[in-house]
């Protein structure tokens, strides 16, 4: 019976699937049968033909090998290597270079024999690539095929760099990456323009003739795209579907990249459920959404036809499934984000009082603040809460070389017409001049150029918040230590990123905070910024009582919105209010027009929070509410 039940759940999933906790539960799982493939190949006398991957997935992977090397005695003198794929051109020195990647993450910590590595060269001519893409081919032939192939997936769905469009038998050649790929690459390079647009990569074909293959995936960023590649037909547009051909693959997920599955996020559909509050709010809003229909207009016919006829059975009738739903939506709606003084607040998202609060509204970027929770930070201020905005980091990596050189510029010329001394105002430009002059893609700027840049931010966001209605003693900013490494990769949080935030919840003891809950990119500054946060009030908590008292509300920023059915309090902003907040994120000059990372959305950050905002209202109405110009949206995190 449990076999069926297991059946009918993944009824939709047409290959393999092993969800995990987390990434590293996962990496630690795939990295235990890679060794015990090489100790088996060891004990047989032959080599292991291993199939390695490159980027952020398999990252914890080669962390958990080289420690099984180190403290387990794992060998990898038996062990050849073939990696995926390489970018053309690439200089295997480049800091870019997979050759790179793989030699800080793996090769350089284990005792392989380096002559054993075999990864694609990026610095061959255009002309000898088919003759060596051959040979790559022949090689794993000679040697009796992968053992094992580890895979990540692009959001194209590529596998290796085997882009839309490439064949299931497709080998080892030369191919034009997509602008996708090229865009999620950007950071690494130091802009879109940076990134090669071709690279050479092991063929799908290839990839199929492993006796094992396993591929990867963590975070909500790759949901959608799993989905795709296992739930959908068979498609060159995604190649990673052709995977559903073979009996020898597996997927292995954390839930947020498994988060899009149908067992996972409307399990309804493929098995019974313990309806509890959560899950029922969740199936009803996707049910109205889904009939585009108001939750009040839901039938039973419409719960039994899509799977919640069980919900229906028990909780029914489903008219008062309806009403309370839309009741509990109904008091997610509030102007007041402080709390209605003396007002009935059992059906309010915020508590009356005190009536007028402490407010730290956090931002891990300059801007982050008024492009996501713009129109609340206004109206906080607007109703006499005493506001403070701290601004985590000095975002200096996100500023343009030409935007810093006019500051400088213009630093010049007002010494002039002051009478002031310019010298060394004059040597620091043409130093900067020069320095620019040379610069490489992703190469860290002097010191002195990360300042400028993070004075541009820091003059932008004082004008913001100014426009927000503070007084100059309520913007703090922290320079938080992790970040400013003067590079996109980051240094690691330590403990006085976390008292530096711990000193300035001291001083202001707040009643509430807001913290940005954009937790898609792994490695993003968002999370980092949150994680230290929450752990400074978890230190406080041990010492002072007023934390308790303290409630921590997430935002999200120009990039996603929570879900209809997460959201928590949902603040409505009117035409006006809009316009507010757009010219408050106009204030950030350096971000408009063309920001240095607009990720894949060509629309300026005011234009994806005005859009942002006003589909949230669209949703609400959509659903059977009152109809909003816009909407910001909250959820509280619960410790």
């Amino acid at each position: 019976m449990a076999r069926l039940n297991l059946l009918e759940e993944t009824r939709f999933e047409k290959l393999p699937v092993s969800v995990f906790d987390n990434p590293k539960s996962a990496s630690l799982s795939v990295a235990q049968r890679i060794g015990n493939i090489i100790k088996e190949k060891q004990k047989q006398g032959k080599s292991a033909v291993l199939g390695l991957a490159t980027g952020a997935t398999p990252v914890a992977v080669y962390a958990e090998l080289v420690r099984m090397h180190k403290e387990e005695g794992l060998s990898f003198k038996n062990v050849i290597t073939f990696n995926l794929d390489e970018y053309y051109p690439m200089a295997p020195n480049a800091v870019q270079s997979y050759v790179s990647f793989m030699n800080d993450n793996l090769f350089d910590h284990i005792d392989i024999d380096k002559s054993n590595v075999n990864i694609p060269d990026g610095r061959l001519k255009l002309e000898d690539i088919p003759a060596f893409c051959l040979a790559y081919e022949k090689k794993i032939g000679e040697l009796g095929g992968l053992d094992i192939q580890i895979l990540g997936i692009g959001r194209t769905g590529h596998i290796g760099f085997n882009e839309p469009g490439s064949a299931p038998n497709s080998g080892t050649r030369l191919v034009t990456l997509d602008d996708l790929t090229r865009r999620d690459a950007a950071r690494d390079f130091g802009g879109k323009s940076f990134v090669p647009t071709k690279a050479i990569t092991m063929g799908i074909g290839t990839i199929f003739k492993a006796r094992e293959i396993i591929l990867m995936a963590w975070n909500r960023k790759k949901a959608s795209i799993i989905k795709k590649a296992v739930e959908g037909e068979i498609s060159g547009e995604v190649p990673a579907t052709y995977l559903q051909l073979s009996d020898r693959v597996e997927f292995i997920l954390d839930e947020d990249a498994a988060s899009l599955l149908t067992r996972i996020d409307t399990p309804w559909l493929v098995k019974d459920c313990i309806w509890n509050e959560a899950l029922t709010r969740k199936a009803v809003i996707w049910l109205a959404t889904f009939l585009k229909k108001p939750v009040l207009k839901l039938t039973e016919d419409d719960y039994n036809n899509n799977g919640m006829a069980q919900l229906a059975l028990d909780n029914g009738p489903v008219y008062n499934i309806n009403i309370h739903i839309f009741n509990k939506l109904q008091h997610t709606i509030t102007g007041w984000p402080g709390g209605k003084p003396h007002a009935d607040d059992s059906q309010r998202p915020e508590r009356a009082e005190p009536s007028r609060k402490r407010t730290v509204i956090f931002s891990p970027h300059p801007d982050d603040d008024v492009i996501s929770m713009g129109g609340t930070f206004i109206r906080l201020v607007d109703q006499q809460h005493d506001v403070h905005v701290a601004y985590q980091t000095s975002g200096n990596t996100a500023v343009w070389d030409d935007d810093a050189l006019r500051f400088v510029e213009f630093s010049i010329d007002f010494s002039d017409k002051m009478g002031m001394e310019r010298t060394d105002l004059k040597e620091l430009y043409t130093s900067m001049r020069t320095f620019m002059d040379q610069k490489h893609p992703n190469q860290v700027d002097t010191p002195e150029i990360q300042t400028v840049k993070g004075l541009v931010r820091k003059g932008e966001a004082i004008a913001g918040a100014r426009y927000c209605g503070l007084e100059d003693d309520h913007i703090h900013f922290m320079a938080l230590p992790f970040y400013e490494s003067g590079k996109n990769q980051k240094n690691p949080v330590k403990d006085l990123d976390v008292e530096l935030t711990i000193d300035l919840l001291q001083k202001i003891k707040p009643h509430q905070v807001f913290a940005a809950g954009d937790f898609e990119d792994p490695h993003g500054t968002h999370i980092v910024c949150f994680n230290i946060i929450i752990e400074a009030l978890r230190r406080l908590a041990k010492t002072e009582n007023w934390v308790n008292d303290c409630w921590v509300w997430m935002y999200r920023g120009a990039w996603k919105e929570f879900e209809t059915h997460e959201i928590e309090m949902a603040v409505p902003l009117s035409p006006q209010e809009v316009e507010r907040k757009k010219f408050a994120i106009f204030k950030h000059q350096s971000q408009k027009d063309r920001a240095v990372f607009p990720g894949d959305d060509a629309r300026e950050f005011w234009q994806r929070a005005e859009d942002r905002n006003r589909d949230t209202a669209h949703a609400y109405d959509e659903l059977g509410l009152a109809e909003y110009e816009a909407m910001e949206a909250f959820v509280r995190y619960k410790f």
